[in-house]
């Protein structure tokens, strides 16, 4: 097995981008909604005004554009082949760190904050808290290679990771993740902390303390509310994808107001907005990320993930450094104290009163000094 880092530039072809319009304009809508609101789903109006404006008015060269000036590449760890962004800092003190997303998410997420991270001196910051910046797309997302066999669950995952980044050269590192990213991030750190020096997660997993339930907090309260209104309201689609991902693949990967419909309700429901998902991003911002399940076809692929690992999360405790940010629209929230019966050296907390599940995207500067807070202690 080879090695080799090799440079990776996306070059989609005009005949994909051709294909993707095709299908938009032969687009088979459903019948609208009953309720006038997202209760049910996407709705048909905004499914129409997405479908007509990804047809007629996105533009994917300025994605592509942005994500090659970035600088990709490609490696194979255990017969997979990873792709990842990575943007080594300017500054000599410079702290390796490896970012990790989730799903409905992509690379994507991170483009407003890699700046500011691996170059902070330009954006108003400090030398001192500069990081060399790698961000991998999971297996079976974005233009990483697809498991053609099981088990690369969170585990697996997080091995590789760990191989990725002493490949680069970096024998001593910090992780970060959010979603599926904080539970990759959270095994690093348990299964390889000869080299992660800490991590970061902005969706800590830990359960409620039992303890605590005759003395609850307010948002230990809402926290509980939140998994209540998830088990009962939002949580089909990882039923779904946990259970039957091949299923739910064909009309993902075959239809792209499919694959858009699925994730967009997820940007309404998990983002900071007044009702609407482009309260918090731009549908362009959207689109990119959606761009990143349409073009590599990683509707399956990307939801075995759920299959392999979702119900199977381990709450083993975690003794190297940690730092959390608890955003107020997360999905899944906890306090410091139920978080620090699992993370035993917690050594950063932060409870912020704006942003959601896509706190990277979301809230880019809040993110980027959270994370810088995190780590100044550490270096």
């Amino acid at each position: 097995m080879s090695e080799a880092i090799t440079p990776f530039e996306l070059a989609v072809s005009d005949g994909q981008l051709d294909d993707l319009r095709r299908r938009l304009v032969a687009t088979r809508f459903p019948d609208k909604e009953t309720p006038e609101d997202w209760s049910q789903g996407t709705p048909l109006a905004y499914m129409e005004e997405i479908c007509t404006y990804w047809a007629e008015d996105y533009d994917w060269r300025r994605c592509e554009a942005a994500l090659n000036a970035l600088g990709q590449f490609k490696t194979e760890i255990d017969g997979m082949d990873i792709h990842f962004i990575h943007v080594r800092s300017p500054h000599d003190n410079a702290k390796p760190l490896i970012i990790t997303h989730g799903w409905p998410g992509s690379v994507v997420e991170f483009h407003k904050v890699i700046g500011p991270l691996t170059d902070p001196t330009s954006y108003g910051g400090d030398a001192a808290d500069a990081f060399h910046v790698v961000c991998p797309s999971m297996p079976g997302y974005g233009f990483s290679g697809k498991p053609i066999e099981t088990g690369w669950g969170v585990e697996k995952i997080a091995d590789t990771w760990s191989k990725l980044m002493l490949r680069l050269g970096y024998n001593r590192y910090f992780a970060q993740g959010g979603d599926w990213g904080s539970m990759v991030t959270t095994m690093i750190a348990i299964r390889d902390p000869e080299h992660c020096e800490g991590i970061h997660v902005n969706m800590p997993i830990v359960g409620p303390d039992p303890d605590t339930m005759d003395d609850l907090t307010e948002l230990e309260q809402s926290a509980l509310a939140g998994m209540q209104h998830y088990n009962d309201w939002d949580s089909g689609y990882s039923k779904e994808q946990s259970t039957r991902p091949q299923s739910v693949g064909y009309g993902l990967v075959d239809s792209p107001i499919g694959q858009a419909a699925w994730i967009l309700e997820k940007f309404w429901a998990w983002t900071d907005n007044n009702g609407h998902p482009e309260d918090a991003l731009t549908r362009d911002e959207m689109l990119d990320n959606i761009m990143l399940y349409w073009l590599p076809g990683t509707g399956a692929s990307s939801a075995r993930l759920y299959w392999e690992s979702f119900g199977n999360i381990s709450q083993d405790p975690v003794t190297v450094p940690v730092g959390c940010s608890i955003f107020p629209k997360e999905i899944f929230r906890c306090s410091r104290r139920w978080a620090e019966k699992r993370f035993t050296n917690l050594v950063h907390w932060g409870e912020l009163d704006k942003g959601g599940h896509f706190a990277a995207f979301e809230q880019p500067e809040t993110f980027v000094n959270e994370v810088r807070s995190c780590f100044r202690s550490l270096r």
